[in-house]
């Protein structure tokens, strides 16, 4: 039998999540039939899968040192504070970060560099307030996902209840609130609204943009002209809804395509900028978000903004556009 003492962190989440956590390379037939058998317990006594763990919780599961070291991967984290330098707020519940371009915020298939998760963890290692052996039942994790080629604000929950509430928010999306800024194709005259539902088209590996009838979800995006520059328009971006590749999807329906980007962009604007600037990426940015009226464990939150600087590099294509307007 091995026993676990169930902490702060690990709170709030049910026995099978849990359990699927401290056994995660294990099979999940092997851990349903651990609980058909009443193999795990929680303070002495059988529960069920869907039991929701509380602070002081002691779980005991009944497997041997040999079967808890096979189904049990250790990870290799080294702790450091490398992303200090990126993060805008930080509290006992949640981490914003400044995510750079070209970092993946989870891990995939294809990519050997570090995922911002992995560092996250790292950092909160680094601060002793993480220990991968000690809190086997709770990783910290993003809230949501930004692309790679996209910068900006990415949310991190330091714990499961806040990070269940971070989903809550953006799956709701009346209490939460985010903006992105881009340079997109062509002179926009004035401020609108792109409301064109989107599926996902697996074959194309897009989404694109399809009636409710066939599948699409609703989506909806709200843009604010925030600058006129020659051929190109600099955007403030409102998600109301929050597809995937919305931004890109909805801009590229409309003829105005974010610069620089190779899935649903302009080709020959990509290739301009690839010339003339060095840039082969698209030019988008999770510049703000704000909250509403937030309930506990956030409630000291509401109704606050922050924001994320844009790149450097960004700003000085800007720079370089305004050159070319009063020149």
């Amino acid at each position: 039998m091995i026993s676990f003492h169930i902490n702060e962190k690990e709170s709030g989440q049910t026995l099978e999540k849990y359990v699927r956590k401290v056994l995660n390379t294990a099979p999940l037939s092997f851990i349903y039939k651990l609980f058909r058998r009443k193999d795990i317990k929680v303070n002495g006594h059988w529960e069920k899968e869907k039991y929701i763990l509380n602070e002081n919780d002691e779980v005991s599961i009944y497997i041997t040192d040999a079967q808890l070291e096979e189904f049990n991967k250790k990870n290799d984290y080294q702790p450091n504070d490398k992303i200090k330098d990126w993060i805008i707020y930080e509290d006992k519940n949640l981490l914003l970060i400044n995510k750079p371009r070209g970092v993946l915020v989870q891990k995939d298939d294809h990519s050997t560099d570090k995922a911002l998760d992995q560092l996250v963890i790292e950092y909160l290692m680094f601060k002793n307030e993480y220990n991968p052996q000690k809190d086997q039942g709770f990783k910290p994790g993003p809230a949501h996902r930004i692309d790679r080629n996209t910068s900006g604000i990415v949310m991190f929950g330091k714990n499961h209840e806040t990070l269940v509430y971070l989903f809550e928010l953006l799956k709701d999306h009346e209490l939460i609130g985010k903006h992105y800024i881009s340079l997109v194709v062509g002179e926009i005259e004035e401020d609108g609204v792109v409301e064109a539902p989107l599926r996902k088209n697996f074959d194309l590996k897009k989404v694109v943009v399809a009636s409710k009838k066939d599948g699409g979800k609703e989506s909806k995006t709200i843009y604010h002209v925030l600058e006129r520059l020659p051929g190109y328009t600099l955007l403030d971006l409102t998600l109301v809804t929050g597809r995937t590749h919305q931004i890109r999807a909805h801009m590229s329906y409309i003829r105005h395509h974010v610069v620089g980007d190779t899935k649903y962009g302009d080709f020959k604007a990509n290739n301009y900028f690839k010339k003339e600037f060095n840039f082969e990426n698209q030019f988008l940015h999770a510049s703000e978000l704000h909250f509403g009226h937030l309930k506990k464990p956030l409630d000291y939150l509401s109704s606050k903004s922050f924001k994320a600087e844009m790149p450097l590099e960004y700003n000085e294509i800007i720079q370089r556009l305004r050159g070319t307007q009063n020149g």
